[in-house]
């Protein structure tokens, strides 16, 4: 049921697969509802780096193993 026609970021469909939602992420990580919703959702917008650090950390909690080249090019 998560992203019903939306176009999905590979962080989006990460999370969708997985069946979090996007609060959750935003309370794991400490960022805003915003900026979560547009990296799930825009393809345009790169994280910073600390930014991007928060989301991996809050996401470890579920695969230890994810690293950033999984949902940027950076």
């Amino acid at each position: 049921m998560f992203g019903l026609g939306k176009k999905r970021t590979r962080l989006g469909k990460w999370i969708d697969k997985r069946n979090i939602n996007q609060e959750w992420l935003v309370r794991k990580s400490g960022l805003g509802r915003s900026t979560i919703g547009d990296l799930v959702n825009n393809s345009e917008r790169l994280p910073t780096q600390r930014t991007m650090k928060k989301i991996l950390q809050a996401l470890r909690r579920i695969d230890p193993n994810i690293k950033s080249e999984d949902f940027w090019d950076i």
